[in-house]
């Protein structure tokens, strides 16, 4: 294929990624962003196949049926509550996909004849693409062991951590150096050390790392997989892997400064250690943050009664919501309440589940309108003219001692202000404590109300005695 069309398409695919994430900027246009995302992919996969892969078709064919029947699949199976697992797998399969081109590179000392300052820079590019490669890929497959709550999601900081992570970090550096000067005639051990170190690092990062924090963990992961995206691209002299990694790494740190700022926490603080990881005072330490007599249990019809009798309704949604799928029932109530002429809204906080956006995937999966979900920033300061709000699920990000208590693990976090309304109604199985580990005053403040049970069992009682 000419070079000129080769060009030009990757432009053109280039141009449709930037296209995907100004519709993934709103979600009315999600859907088109993702329309233009699968369309620049397409284009890019078939110019690449046709007119730069010269031999080799039918392993390439093998590999792209295999990968795509397999992706179709897990499209298929995977519910939505466990969208943040696929992600960080996929992760961890983009930095391995580093590691082997990277080795592949390394191994091939004679393909290019190269100038020593060119086998310098294609060494370090080398060097970095295995080094951010294998740093994604474990600590992605950490990060999917704590979502999938196959390991504990409490972090395991080690006496000493930060020296060895120090340690780590100048060793790496220190063989980059080494294998440079080695290369392309020699350095593998160099090479191999560093990838160890590297995968071993990974591990170490992640499991460092409280649960609360991992939306910061997922978008700082999707930042890693682009960067070394970028790193293949240079390996390889591919521009468009060039772009798109660059876009990818950079909206993913974008992301995760949105999330470090919407948890009023600093990014080098989040990979230095997560929530939970104080040993005195704070909610979390303390026990309780209230009394048994203070907690007011309600029944499913006496909360039909107060939500039908209400003029203004917030409904917010938690990761207890995703997992007991009830999201569609959350929605038949909302059209419920719309027809008594109560005017029903949501509120979603930024980091509601366990990645961004998470919440607003399930309500739009849900089909409910764009226009009566709001964020966070912009209905705090519209409950003290709420009658009735309903959290589902929901612990962390309605948690009053981000604010009460100075010195909990927690304080400083925004968070949603439902008890500034007139009544809350909280849907939890029972008075456990939330992802970060910190007990939540809500539930024992004088206008709340426990609706003790399964979310999705509480919801459908609730909408049958409306429906009444």
């Amino acid at each position: 294929m000419n070079t000129g069309i080769i060009t030009a398409s990757y432009i053109g695919a280039s141009a449709l990624f930037i296209m995907a994430l100004g519709g993934l900027a709103h979600q009315e246009s999600a859907r088109r962003g993702n329309f233009y995302g699968m369309l620049g992919m397409g284009l890019a996969l078939v110019v690449t196949i046709v007119g730069l892969v010269t031999q080799n078709h039918f392993v390439l064919i093998v590999g792209i049926l295999a990968g795509g029947a397999i992706g179709w699949y897990l499209a298929k199976k995977v519910e939505m509550t466990q969208m943040p697992e696929l992600v960080a797998v996929l992760h961890s399969l983009v930095g391995l996909a580093a590691v082997f081109v990277g080795w592949a590179n390394a191994l091939d000392h004679n393909a290019v004849s190269q100038t020593p300052v060119e086998q310098a820079i294609h060494a370090t590019e080398t060097y970095l693409g295995i080094l951010i490669g294998a740093l994604t890929f474990s600590g992605s497959i950490c990060a999917y062991l704590k979502l999938a709550a196959k390991i504990s999601g409490k972090p395991l900081q080690l006496p000493g951590r930060h020296i060895f992570n120090l340690v780590l970090l100048l060793a790496a550096i220190g063989f980059c150096v080494e294998y440079v000067a080695s290369a392309p005639e020699g350095g593998i051990g160099w090479l191999v050390a560093m990838t160890i170190i590297a995968l071993v690092f990974g591990v170490h990062m992640v499991v460092a790392i409280g649960g609360a924090d991992m939306p910061v963990v997922v978008s700082m992961l999707n930042s890693y997989s682009g960067w070394a995206a970028a790193a293949m691209g240079f390996m390889l002299g591919n521009d468009l892997l060039i772009v798109v990694g660059a876009l990818v790494g950079s909206s993913g740190a974008i992301l995760s400064y949105i999330m470090c700022k919407a948890m009023n926490r600093k990014f080098v603080n989040v990979i230095l250690g997560g929530f939970g990881n104080k040993s005195s005072g704070g909610a979390g330490a303390a026990g309780p943050a209230g009394s048994e007599e203070d907690i007011k249990p309600i029944q499913a019809d006496e909360v039909a009664d107060m939500l039908a009798s209400a003029k203004e309704v917030m409904i917010l949604p938690g990761y207890g919501m995703a997992v007991a799928q009830a999201q569609h029932t959350v929605y038949e109530i909302s059209k419920k309440l719309k027809d008594k002429g109560v005017n029903v809204r949501f509120g979603i906080h930024p980091v509601a589940g366990r990645m961004p956006g998470h919440m607003n995937v399930l309500l739009a999966e849900a089909k409910v309108p764009y226009d009566i979900v709001f964020e966070m920033d912009e209905i705090n300061e519209e409950f003290p003219n709420v009658d009735v709000s309903i959290v589902i699920g929901a612990n962390d990000i309605v948690n009053p001692a981000a604010q009460e208590v100075p010195d909990s693990p927690i304080a400083g976090m925004p968070v949603l202000e439902p008890w500034n309304g007139k009544t809350t109604i909280v849907l939890k199985r029972g008075m456990s404590t939330g992802y970060a580990g910190v007990d939540n005053p809500l539930f024992y403040k004088e206008n709340t109300r426990m609706l003790f049970g399964d979310a999705k069992d509480s919801v459908d009682a609730v909408l049958k005695y409306l429906s009444e």
